[in-house]
């Protein structure tokens, strides 16, 4: 069976148009009327990532929050987060989705986000904003300090085609390190770190894993073993994995912890994937109010519906990830086929170390790889 996800980890867009009409809406913003600058009253921008169901959310919050509530996208999570920065105190939005934490200290550390917490925030969210002093530091210090505000949250995880595997006789990897031994030669499908989030994240898992002296030598043992690197998500999943599409070749790639969940068969009584929950990276994804913006009140509300119980619950089936609101449901395929990893299993760092390796990381990959 086909999955059915939408291009959600592509995320190669170009900022030009986006670039453009924000500029043009600064300047009409500058002569506006006065009857103009009502209806501005009235009218609050979301800036997103491209994986983002737009339209749908755009006509939900308006209903929900009485605002006009306008969705622009941007990008990916990076391109996204270097569109903020770049437009600090005069932003091209009043509010962002899609940050997530591989990013979110650059936010922080520029002072692109204004302070404000949901009064509704529910307390299970709490538990995903990770403090900079280390992933134990729970608590809603960091959420009240930084303005970031946790919407969802999954795990990057290699996933792999269970059929092949059976059918080829071929045992199936459950760890890093298995991926670059011989039997798996040619068989996976990485995504660029330089280009895509997902990549980024794979890429923080090997660093926690194997250190900052470790991690692209085990790179080179993949590489060497016949990995191939993809721009984005849609390119490796739809054009490599043997599950993805009618071409693919490779029955191991880079995705999701919920990816299994849409690979189920009509009777929803098995699935043709399973992610490797020894492989796994935690993912969250944060909204705020942008400093400076034009709406605050408009962007306030805008954030208080992204964490309200309305949105949380369409958060599976939109974005294939889990909502911070523990008490929404997950799709019983979900639990059945897609359960995310333990706390203790996954291969993390907090956001501040990230940031501050980052750059090193990347340039250590490219000069060991050719990235």
């Amino acid at each position: 069976m086909t999955p059915i996800h939408f291009s959600r980890r592509a995320r190669r867009s170009a900022l030009v148009s986006v670039t453009a009409a924000a500029a043009f809406g600064l300047l009409l913003t500058g002569c506006t009327t006065g009857a103009a600058d009502a209806a501005d009253a009235k009218t609050v921008t979301l800036i997103v990532h491209d994986s983002f169901p737009n339209d749908d959310f755009a006509k939900a919050a308006s209903a929900a929050t009485g605002y006009d509530v306008q969705v622009v996208s941007a990008g990916d999570g990076g391109e996204l987060t270097n569109k903020l920065v770049l437009t600090k105190g005069a932003p091209v939005a009043d509010a962002f989705f899609g940050v997530d934490n591989i990013f979110a200290s650059r936010l922080v550390d520029n002072g692109v986000v204004t302070t404000y917490v949901p009064e509704a925030l529910p307390k299970s969210a709490l538990q995903y904003a990770v403090e900079a002093e280390g992933p134990s530091a729970l608590g809603n210090e960091y959420v009240e300090r930084t303005g970031m505000i946790p919407v969802d949250h999954g795990s990057t995880c290699i996933n792999i085609d269970t059929a092949w595997f059976a059918e080829h006789g071929v045992a199936e990897p459950q760890t890093y390190a298995d991926l670059a031994k011989p039997a798996y030669r040619d068989l996976t499908a990485l995504l660029d770190p330089t280009a895509s989030s997902t990549g980024g994240s794979f890429l923080v898992g090997t660093v926690s894993e194997f250190g900052e002296d470790g991690f692209a030598d085990y790179w080179q043992q993949l590489i060497d073993n016949g990995a191939r690197i993809e721009q984005g998500w849609s390119d490796a999943y739809y054009g490599q994995f043997t599950q993805g599409g009618e071409d693919g070749t490779r029955p191991i790639v880079l995705s999701y912890a919920s990816s299994p969940a849409f690979t189920v068969n009509d009777a929803g009584t098995a699935s043709s994937t399973a992610a490797l929950l020894d492989t796994c990276t935690q993912q969250v994804e944060y909204a705020g109010v942008l400093q400076g913006a034009a709406n605050e009140g408009g962007a306030e509300a805008v954030v208080d519906y992204l964490v309200s119980p309305e949105f949380q619950q369409t958060i599976p089936e939109a974005m294939y990830m889990v909502p911070v609101d523990s008490s929404v449901g997950l799709p019983e395929a979900w639990a059945k086929f897609a359960p995310e990893p333990a706390a203790d299993q996954t291969h993390d760092l907090t956001s501040a170390q990230i940031e501050a390796g980052r750059e090193g990381w990347l340039k250590t990959l490219g000069d060991q790889i050719g990235l």
